[in-house]
């Protein structure tokens, strides 16, 4: 199949213990022209290995894994983070965890992926996710932003004072989207997505840093891994 995305040949790593899921993960990357699977392992330290000797520019890993089928994938996130920073990571879950998000964001969101499993079956969203975390941006599954969302809700957080727009507007920018791709989901005007982004901003009190680490500190206010 064509790229879905004008992009550079993606170089990357697939831990899944789970053999058949692993092998249609595989057949899936297969279809991609801009995606080469370097290889693939089944527990943490094997996965620790194959990067180690593959180098890839992304890594997509399962958060359960052996040798404890606890947080193996955000361990991993999180010692990349530490020691291999340019690797992106897609971390793929059975289920809608918000604190699991949190953790993976804990230390920025750029190169950061948390998708649930059930989209593996979606081709396009499983690359969305690829290239977003390979060109350093983030996506977090809109079922996840629901669940914060709702968590979030009369809190006392400075969450609160966000209008329902803008509160979605937020949930969208926390997905990885651009302001265009904010307008077309919520059928507005791109002009009207600015405006609310800069309401956002001032609300949250970010309204001296640049546009870009204005988005990314928006992001880390809405999940809770930073105080407003």
């Amino acid at each position: 199949a064509s790229a879905i995305f004008n992009a550079s040949m993606i170089r990357a790593v697939l831990v899944e213990d789970n053999a058949l899921l692993r092998d249609g993960l595989l057949r899936l990357f297969s279809e991609f022209d801009d995606v080469e699977v370097s290889g693939a392992a089944a527990d943490y330290d094997e996965a620790v290995a194959l990067i180690e000797a593959a180098s890839p520019d992304v890594v997509i890993t399962d958060i359960r894994m052996p040798p404890t089928d606890t947080d193996e994938g955000l361990r991993l996130a999180t010692k990349l983070a530490e020691e291999r920073p340019e690797i992106g990571v897609v971390v793929l879950s059975h289920h809608v965890e918000p604190d699991y998000a949190q953790r993976l964001l804990a230390d920025g969101t750029a190169g950061r992926a948390y998708l649930l499993k059930d989209r593996v079956g979606d081709a396009t969203e499983v690359h969305r996710a690829v290239v977003a975390v390979a060109e350093r941006g983030s996506l977090i599954d809109s079922a996840v932003v629901d669940a914060l969302v709702e968590s979030r809700r009369g809190d006392g957080s400075v969450l609160d004072s966000l209008t329902f727009r803008e509160s979605e507007v937020l949930a969208a920018m926390a997905q990885g989207r651009s302001n265009r791709a904010i307008a077309e989901h919520l059928d507005v005007s791109e002009r009207a997505v600015e405006k609310h982004c800069s309401s956002i901003f001032i609300k949250l009190g970010l309204s001296e840093e640049n546009d870009l680490n204005r988005r990314v500190s928006a992001v880390l206010v809405f999940l809770g891994a930073e105080t407003s």
